[in-house]
């Protein structure tokens, strides 16, 4: 990738981390140590491709362990998501046609 690409990739990783920091601030200070001891964000040019691509790599570590706890998991979403559909099935009177699920496997 060339250093303009690495650049972009860096700021879409920092928004998703702002996001999570906003969504989560109580948690917020216990992630993203590793990257913010860096000291480089994507509006530091003048860094070389090497740390920005480095930034990249800590910056995705560091979301993919967030998204892999609590809420934000598989199958915690896949469970959030589920449940949403059987509210709305249930909305639109589908409760009688269609069997609902109550074992977990």
């Amino acid at each position: 990738m060339h250093k303009d690409e690495l650049i972009q990739m860096h700021t879409l990783l920092c928004q998703i981390k702002s996001h999570i920091e906003a969504t989560e601030p109580q948690t917020a200070e216990e992630w993203f140590r590793e990257y913010r001891t860096m000291n480089i964000s994507p509006i530091h040019v003048h860094r070389s491709k090497a740390d920005h691509k480095r930034a990249i790599f800590v910056l995705g570590k560091e979301i993919s362990a967030f998204l892999a706890k609590g809420e934000f998991s598989g199958p915690a979403r896949m469970s959030v998501r589920l449940a949403e559909m059987i509210h709305r099935m249930d909305k639109a009177g589908f409760r009688e046609t269609v069997p609902l699920v109550t074992e977990v496997l």
